[in-house]
């Protein structure tokens, strides 16, 4: 060791190694500074850490989060007022005739889709969706076969359609599919977007009858039925034209929610469809008419006529059955029964309240 000029062995390992005291020194410099920043707290460290996390996440409250979409929501909207309340009472009893058509089997098998509450026409062009795809799920629509629905009659053409011209809403030879939709007190129709790949932009609406509301970016349940918060609750007045486009076209759902059916109400849809859409599949085993041959309807269900309060009191009787059981079933045992009561009370608690995703409509 005295050969080597060293007496302490340490002192020959720290001439071998100077560059660990040099690291060692910036270190301690580095903490010093930040306890003389952040006033002596260990805190410094993660406060830095939150601050790039603000700045690289932007944070949005919800309830700004949803004004903001209803603001998008509303900048694809455009309302106008173009039918008089005469006007409408021609056109609401051209309606009439076409549901008292529908009931004596005048029209095409495929015009026709009768749901409880609602019933949908079929003009022009028609398409498969909801339980009638073989494959369910967003982009499975087909329109159907040429001639396996109505024409669009020439009142549509000549009391909606040229009005719409005329006013400057739609270009002339936009419209080649007309459905008329027609809802009793209580019906709705669930959450959905027009399918992109079926129809071009526009989507031109104008509802007859009564005032009600097309709402937004809503959710379905059953059993019971209930609807969420809407995003957007857009009041739309007997005579009234709504057109949609953009992003309340095409980036969130909308409905019609039961609770906004006070009245009955009838809403014609103006579209127009993409050259390339699909259609149904052609089947040569399958048996189908000619065209022109109208097939006699066999009705699928009654067309139900209530009142607003009968149509909305079994649904909030179901609503506070639910509740109420709820509130009462974690203080009284469950007993069994073979009473149907009972027996519902069961099967509802087993399904619990299912979830409806949003279909493409």
């Amino acid at each position: 060791m005295a050969a080597s000029g060293f007496s302490d062995l340490r002192e020959k390992l720290k001439s071998m190694t100077p560059h660990r005291d040099d690291y060692r020194n910036r270190v301690d410099q580095s903490k010093r500074n930040r306890k003389s920043v952040d006033g002596g707290s260990n805190n410094g460290r993660k406060r830095k850490h939150q601050e790039l996390s603000e700045d690289e996440f932007e944070y949005c409250d919800p309830v700004e989060c949803r004004e903001q979409e209803a603001r998008r929501v509303q900048s694809g909207i455009i309302q106008v007022e173009v039918f008089s309340q005469e006007e409408c009472k021609v056109i609401e009893k051209k309606i009439d005739e076409v549901v008292s058509n529908a009931e004596e089997g005048l029209y095409r098998e495929h015009t026709v889709d009768r749901a409880p509450l609602r019933n949908k026409y079929f003009f022009g062009e028609g398409y498969t969706y909801g339980a009638q795809l073989e494959k369910r799920g967003p982009g499975q629509e087909r329109l159907y076969r040429k001639g396996e629905v109505d024409d669009i009659p020439g009142w549509v053409h000549d009391l909606v359609i040229k009005k719409l011209v005329a006013s400057g809403v739609i270009p002339e030879g936009f419209v080649n599919s007309a459905v008329i939709n027609d809802y009793q007190p209580g019906g709705c129709i669930v959450s959905h977007v027009d399918p992109l790949h079926i129809f071009a932009r526009p989507i031109v609406s104008v509802s007859f009858f009564s005032d009600s509301a097309l709402c937004f970016g809503c959710r379905f349940q059953f059993k019971p039925i209930r609807v969420s918060e809407p995003v957007l609750v857009l009041p739309v007045r007997r005579g009234s034209v709504t057109v949609l486009s953009g992003y309340a076209a095409d980036d969130i759902t909308h409905c019609i929610r039961p609770q906004d059916i006070k009245e009955r109400r009838a809403v014609i849809i103006l579209r127009k469809t993409r050259p390339d859409a699909p259609r149904v599949d052609q089947n040569p085993s399958r048996k189908t008419s000619p065209p022109g041959r109208h097939v006699p309807l066999k009705a699928k269900r009654s067309h139900r006529r209530a009142d607003p309060d009968a149509a909305h009191r079994p649904r909030v009787l179901e609503m506070d059955k639910e509740e109420n059981r709820r509130s009462t079933s974690s203080s009284r045992p469950h007993h069994r029964s073979n009473s149907s009561e009972n027996y519902w009370r069961r099967s509802q608690d087993s399904e619990g309240s299912r979830k409806v995703k949003m279909r493409r409509h």
